[in-house]
């Protein structure tokens, strides 16, 4: 009787646990979707915000209208949820990418931005191809090298905002980021990327593959 119980318990774990993953699956598919509707439609990359509340509108929007940006945290948080303490380099992604706003606000010059965050994303796509789990370190450098050049990017679109409005921009953007980065890491754990790729390992090579090939797009379009 205790056998059945403990046996319908665990069924029952791994049932909540699917449709959990289903979830963020379909929920990220969606802004995926939404990024590349974004792409064909054209929307300008210069937005005119004059309130606080446009700010936070377009700090939720711009890391997903970007698909270079939302393949990015997508990676990040695949590849974070190797560890235990993954969530720490999310955070350190998201550090970095308010870091890149500020540095462009200040009118710092950096070159080969676009380059910069196409190379980061066929490293994580190579990452997750690999058969070994990735160095916690070189990770964490990896995710702050892409979070830096894609903050700095992003801060384009809000050149000539006041102190308020950007404020209110970069909470936007951190909500979006962490609320994509901790799905990502969710259906992560879900895959078995932290198990040495011993669970669906098609399915996870399949995803590095994808982001190598979006990453030689844009790297091949930034040269070019």
């Amino acid at each position: 009787m205790f056998k059945t119980k403990l046996s319908k318990s665990h069924a029952s774990g791994e049932f909540y646990t699917l449709r959990l993953m289903h979830r963020h699956i379909g929920a990220i598919a969606v802004l995926i979707l939404i990024s590349l509707l974004s792409s064909l439609s054209g929307i300008p990359v210069n937005h005119t915000i004059s309130n606080s509340w446009e700010g936070f509108i377009w700090g939720l929007a711009d890391p997903v209208i970007g698909l270079n940006c939302l393949i990015g945290i997508i990676a990040i948080g695949l590849l974070s949820s190797v560890f235990v303490r993954g969530a720490a380099i999310a955070g350190c992604f998201v550090l970095a990418t308010v870091l890149g706003i500020v540095i462009h606000l200040f009118q710092l010059n950096l070159p080969g931005t676009e380059i910069a965050i196409a190379i980061s994303t066929i490293v994580f796509g190579t990452m997750l191809m690999m058969p070994n789990q990735p160095n916690f370190i070189v990770l964490t450098l990896v995710g702050i090298s892409a979070g830096f050049f894609q903050g700095y990017a992003d801060a384009e679109s809000i050149i000539g905002a006041g102190i308020i409005p950007l404020i209110a921009y970069i909470l936007g953007m951190i909500l979006t980021l962490f609320a994509v980065a901790m799905s990502a890491r969710e259906i992560g754990s879900a895959m078995g990327i932290g198990e040495l790729n011993r669970i669906l390992p098609w399915k996870i090579s399949i995803t590095g593959f994808a982001l190598c090939a979006i990453g030689i797009v844009f790297l091949s379009n930034s040269i070019i």
